[in-house]
């Protein structure tokens, strides 16, 4: 399959030890019991717009101010919501970047933001240490999702790189599951330049949504009106290494195996 041309620049080693995406290992993450519940607050008239950056559609948010932050859980600080994007398969068996125990979603949602308090704009902080903040949430084939369809029903719209549509009033923690449980690590940048700048937090529940809102995702293109059309599936990123990094849990998960040890007969029962 050729590169898409965002990774025709990049070396394929970029060499770092902390790249994302990674495949958690549910037994191998280590319950934290000092992770904070994740904060989530975002004003819905943040919301500004939808464009097709010819490797997925990014919804923007205006992020002058901390109207639309998260806080708590592995973090600082304050983080300011500045889009959020999706990747995702050609087909349903796959299109997830992380994985859980090798177990692949046919999408990933990305909430994607910045640290407003140590750095002065979005484009430094993503370059740096503790610069940014990723929620991650999977999703997965089931039952249609009223709120995302109000997304996907703009995407017709955008089916060309490079074009945009306005999309006010939106609250993306309609997107977000129910259940508070995460895993978060420290990562990169899922695209160039693949900057380990990103603290992940991967939500453990997935959200539901439907065969046909999948199917929508992927009549985008990569390209530009005028060019041979290459339709937008596969956008993700390959597992990278864990390398020595720690993914911690929120919540307790005691890995015992249901498996009982057949009771030994106690010495008084033994018959000579």
């Amino acid at each position: 399959m050729p590169l898409h041309p965002l990774w025709e620049t990049v070396d394929l080693v970029p060499g770092g030890e902390r790249q994302s995406p990674i495949n958690i290992r549910w037994r191998d993450s280590v319950y934290d019991p000092g992770l904070k519940p994740l904060t989530i607050s975002y004003d819905p008239t943040t919301c500004l717009h939808v464009w097709n950056n010819g490797y997925s559609f990014l919804v923007e948010f205006e992020d002058s101010t901390d109207k639309s932050v998260i806080k708590g859980g592995p973090l600082e600080h304050n983080y300011r919501l500045k889009q959020f994007h999706f990747h995702w398969g050609a087909i349903d068996a796959w299109g997830s970047e992380h994985t859980v125990d090798s177990k692949c979603y046919p999408a990933e949602l990305h909430l994607v933001h910045w640290n407003a308090v140590k750095f002065e704009n979005f484009e430094d902080a993503a370059l740096e240490e503790h610069g940014l903040a990723v929620i991650g949430v999977f999703l997965k084939l089931g039952k249609h999702h009223k709120e995302l369809q109000k997304l996907v029903d703009t995407l017709p719209s955008i089916k060309h790189k490079d074009t945009l549509v306005e999309f006010g009033s939106f609250d993306p923690s309609c997107l977000m599951p129910a259940c508070p449980d995460y895993w978060t690590y420290s990562g990169s940048l899922t695209t160039p330049p693949l900057s380990e700048s990103v603290t992940w937090i991967i939500k453990k529940q997935p959200v539901e949504v439907d065969h046909d809102q999948l199917e929508q995702f992927r009549t985008l293109l990569f390209t530009s009106e005028g060019e041979k059309e290459k339709r937008m599936v596969d956008n993700f990123r390959p597992l990278q290494p864990l390398m020595n990094r720690t993914v911690r849990s929120s919540f307790r998960h005691d890995y015992v195996l249901n498996i009982q040890a057949k009771p030994q007969p106690s010495t008084s029962q033994v018959t000579p």
